[in-house]
């Protein structure tokens, strides 16, 4: 027996399945058996005995997970930083495992009483002593790792646990004698398992399966070349026993039903302290500072919850809540993360919710040189639709051609200092290069509450999200209101549009919105051009008769003798010219002198002479006629609609058509507020709209 190894328990005396506070227990309340618990802890207690001295602490009627002794406390040679548990249901057993460890001569640390950690069941010794594995994501908190850190004197590296049947890290994670570490890699999140797998060799990883998780074969209890656990398959007991480890089996099915297994029911007390080992926390934190309608907007739990999900914490320093119907709120939090990159990462998402520096610590945003063209340096700041700001020599500066995923350039000139986005093939040597995320703030208009209800009341198309086909007609006068409103006023609609629009016999209304002078830009691939001119010319799309719907014989080669008909012509806008095309989509945009844009790809025919098949060129004349534009009509075209909306600045009404949802959904996960998905037929969609457009028979007078 190792005389030297010390394990305290605690007889379960009083246990039973009380309350829910983890999803084992779900279903279990007072169904365990106290015969059968008694019988399996004392058969665990007695396999221990033998492996090592066992320390009891007594029982205390009302707390019955105290026999989990595990989560009594963290223990480091004579040091000890008591739990704080999370659930009001175990924070009673608190002072009784604290006056165990003061009579037993360690010294007691305590955290706050908001911050919870949870001992030993969420923070787990190398077997080796070299580091600490603290868990955080349901019982324990992420800022408590520094205070480890600290009073334990050992280098602490925090794993997120994602997984709520897996709420603390012994549930999913063992560190065993020699470096080894038996472990659940799908209880953590993919920055998590990335550090496990820098920490321990592969040959050391012994990876389970989640059939062997979820018997918390992880919760076990390791001494010397000795494994105790619930239960293992044979497939892990090989891998074990592969590597010298002696399985030792003893049920303890009863204590499943609350959620622990071997190493909960057992607290290690000998904890060697290791000379050459001191604190080291990789834990990172920042303050930002919020402004606006944090409540009203909803801004405050977004960013609250963009922090957890990204695998940080947070604490709000300090919280002034707007006291009047127009005031806005301002809010102080610190943010913290389990590494710097984590932590940037946070950080950039929360810019984009208007999050900034506090003003006592903003400081000039940072750059670097572009030493070769067409690269950005390192971590290199990665714009956003949103409006955006950087600060140079003390002075913030509007940074201009706003669009998504581009890098952003400062200039300093005799005349002034300049920003601007440049796309990656953009960038020229000695361009100067916003890096990192110091300096850089997103502009958010803060409206009154009597602004955001009278604009969702006017345009409640606006706020982005997926309409059902069930409310297109509500929609849709919505969008004919707008549309009339900008040509009135001479704005600029541009019109993104795949071939679909014409398969689904929307070209004649297409047609009517160009015409009508709705539209000021069209957008689209060489298929568009090519089946709008083959149903202009031949009365067909893609070979089927636009009348009766049924193929023409022949109609394949159809598309082919169209783009050698305007081949022959040497463009579209000759074919219009000579009198060849007289109908159309392609051909009201030349008539009435809307520019147009058709990008090529691999899988075009011909191509039309129009066609840029370029793509360089291509993208770089999108983003031209999309500039200055209100509104962008983005109809059955996928890869056109996502190319389109990042070019776009937010700001810009987008209105994304199509019968497939999940194009829709696409463009509203992009994160702009003013745009909308509607699931339908495109054709329907232009006919309802035009037909809309009819009623209004009074131009919008601006007032």
């Amino acid at each position: 027996m190792a005389e030297s190894i010390r394990i305290l328990m605690c007889p379960p005396d009083h246990y039973d399945v009380d309350y829910v506070i983890n999803p084992w227990m779900e279903g279990n309340i007072h169904k365990s058996s106290s015969a059968r618990a008694v019988e399996q802890w004392q058969k665990l207690h007695h396999i221990l005995k033998d492996l090592a001295v066992v320390d009891l602490v007594n029982p205390q009627k009302g707390w019955p997970d105290m026999v989990f002794t595990a989560n009594a406390g963290l223990v480091l040679g004579d040091n000890v930083v008591l739990s704080r548990f999370f659930h009001e249901e175990r924070q009673g057993e608190e002072p009784y495992f604290k006056k165990w460890f003061e009579d037993n001569g360690f010294t007691v640390y305590e955290l706050d009483e908001d911050l919870p950690f949870e001992g030993a069941g969420d923070a787990l010794l190398d077997r080796e002593g070299r580091w600490l594995w603290a868990g955080y994501g349901f019982r324990s908190e992420l800022d408590s790792h520094p205070y480890l850190a600290k009073w334990l004197d050992i280098e602490v590296l925090s794993l997120r646990l994602i997984d709520e049947r897996f709420y603390h890290l012994d549930t999913c994670f063992c560190p065993l004698t020699e470096g080894y570490l038996l472990y659940y890699p799908g209880a953590f999140d993919s920055y998590s398992n990335h550090l496990i797998e820098r920490r321990v060799p592969a040959e050391k990883r012994i990876a389970i399966e989640e059939a062997d998780a979820v018997n918390f074969a992880c919760n076990a209890v390791n001494v010397e070349r000795t494994v105790v656990m619930n239960k293992a398959s044979d497939r892990l007991k090989h891998k074990l026993e592969s590597v010298g480890f002696e399985i030792i089996e003893t049920p303890l099915t009863e204590f499943l039903k609350a959620g622990g297994a071997a190493k909960c029911l057992t607290l290690r007390i000998t904890e060697p302290v290791l000379e050459y080992v001191h604190a080291n926390s990789p834990v990172e934190t920042r303050t930002i500072h919020m402004e606006g309608h944090l409540l009203d907007a909803g801004i405050m739990n977004k960013a609250l919850d963009l922090v957890v999900e990204n695998g940080g914490s947070f604490k709000v320093l300090n919280f002034n809540l707007g006291i009047e119907r127009q005031s806005t709120s301002v809010a102080d939090v610190r943010i913290s993360a389990p590494s710097y990159q984590v932590l940037e990462e946070i950080s950039r998402q929360l810019i984009e919710l208007g999050a900034v520096t506090p003003p006592q610590e903003v400081c000039d945003v940072e750059t670097e040189t572009v030493t070769k063209a067409g690269v950005a340096p390192d971590d290199f700041y990665v714009s956003t639709i949103y409006p955006t700001e950087v600060r140079v020599n003390g002075q913030w500066v509007r940074v201009r051609q706003q669009r998504m995923d581009a890098a952003i350039v400062v200039s300093e000139t005799d005349t002034g200092i300049t920003a601007s986005c440049k796309i990656l093939r953009d960038l020229a040597v000695d361009d100067r290069v916003v890096v990192g995320i110091e300096g850089i703030r997103t502009v958010r208009k803060t409206e009154s509450r009597e602004t955001q209800q009278r604009s969702s009341q006017e345009f409640s198309f606006m706020g982005a999200g997926v309409s059902s086909e069930r409310r297109v007609e509500l929609v849709v006068e919505q969008i004919a209101w707008e549309l009339r409103q900008i040509r009135d006023r001479g704005g600029k609609v541009v019109v993104t549009a795949g071939p679909v629009v014409i398969h689904t016999g929307g070209a004649q209304h297409l047609s009517s919105l160009i015409r009508d002078g709705y539209v000021q830009g069209l957008l689209g691939g060489n298929a568009i051009a090519v089946h709008d001119i083959e149903q202009a010319l031949m009365g067909t799309s893609l070979g089927v008769d636009m009348q009766k719907g049924v193929p023409v014989r022949g109609g394949h080669r159809h598309h082919l003798k169209v783009i050698n008909t305007i081949r022959r012509c040497g463009s579209i806008a000759r074919a219009v010219e000579r009198g060849i095309l007289s109908k159309g989509v392609m051909y009201e945009c030349v008539n009435n002198n809307v520019p147009f844009c058709l990008a090529g790809s691999i899988r075009d025919d011909g191509p039309l002479p129009d066609t840029e098949m370029d793509l360089i060129k291509a993208q770089a004349e999108y983003a031209r006629l999309l500039e200055g534009t209100d509104m962008i009509l983005m109809l059955s075209t996928m890869l056109h609609s996502i190319g389109v909306g990042n070019m776009t600045p937010a700001g810009v009404k987008m209105v994304c058509v199509d019968i497939n949802p999940a194009v829709v959904t696409k463009l509203s996960d992009r994160g702009s507020i003013e745009s909308v998905g509607i699931v339908t037929d495109v054709g329907l969609f232009l006919s309802l709209l035009v037909n809309q457009l009819e009623k209004l028979t009074s131009p919008y007078q601006i007032a």
